[in-house]
């Protein structure tokens, strides 16, 4: 059962390693780049591509959180030494997962929709930047619990 637990942890280790990776460059490439844009040009970028991020990041989101549930569960009942931190890992990718629905999902369907003024996108777009950002910083906490899980030999 511990040799199950070390390989779900190191798969949830892949899965964490490629959702920041992925939530970086989003961060560091795309935000930087909407910022730049006039509101109809920004409209009309995310217009044509809000599916296809939507389509990109959703499932890597889903199966970074059962790869972490996964692994946590298979540390709890192994009684591994890193159970905690996994556990840990979980409810931080589950967190970062849920400001999705919370917060992303509305804004981005307004960004869609042009629904916003072309005054108030600036804030928008800086108020989007700032929890996307929170949202990096949780999901890199998650990928440290569980790397600290994973290496944990106590």
């Amino acid at each position: 059962m511990m040799l199950l637990a070390d390989v779900m942890l190191l798969v949830s280790l892949a899965a964490l390693g490629a959702l920041v990776g992925a939530m970086l460059a989003e961060g560091a490439l795309l935000v930087p780049y909407w910022r730049s844009l006039p509101a109809p040009a920004f409209f009309a970028w995310y217009t044509a591509n809000d599916k296809r991020l939507l389509a990109f990041f959703a499932p890597l989101t889903t199966v970074t959180v059962l790869c972490t549930a996964a692994a946590a569960v298979a540390a709890l009942a192994a009684g591994h030494p890193g159970r905690w931190l996994a556990a840990l890992g979980v409810a931080l990718v589950a967190t970062a997962a849920a400001m999705f629905p919370l917060y992303f999902q509305g804004v981005n369907a307004r960004f869609s929709a042009a629904a916003i003024a072309a005054d108030d996108l600036p804030a928008a777009l800086a108020s989007w930047a700032t929890w996307h950002h929170v949202r990096e910083v949780v999901t890199v906490a998650a990928l440290i619990a569980v790397l600290c899980a994973a290496t944990t030999n106590v």
